[in-house]
């Protein structure tokens, strides 16, 4: 299955969820996954942003997985304002995916006295 199908497959669940919910905010966050959704599925899998999340680890096992940072950012897209368009919401799951490669920076040890 294409990269762009896999991340176009797991935002419509996303959509659909939030269509299931009345109220207004909702509305605005899926059309807004639905319209990343279909935007998705028409970039070139060579394309930057797809390359970034693969080299992130996002397709491991044969599915998309965002990360747990990246549920959250699909989960809020539009919700609260209709600010950024699909390939900001991809920008942003890439750069999420990418920080959790990040190692974390060690807490300063302490010797007992």
């Amino acid at each position: 299955m294409l990269r762009t199908c896999m991340i176009a497959d797991y935002l419509r669940p996303y959509a659909q969820w939030r269509i299931d919910r009345p109220g207004p905010r909702n509305v605005r966050a899926a059309i807004g996954l639905i319209d990343a959704a279909a935007y998705v599925e028409h970039l070139d899998e060579s394309s930057r942003v797809i390359v970034r999340m693969a080299k992130a680890g996002c397709f491991a096992l044969g599915r998309f997985n965002p990360g747990a940072e990246g549920e959250q950012i699909i989960r809020a897209w539009h919700y609260d304002d209709a600010a950024g368009g699909p390939a900001d919401l991809l920008e942003a799951l890439a750069s999420a995916a990418e920080q959790g490669l990040q190692p974390r920076p060690r807490e300063a040890e302490t010797t007992p006295a």
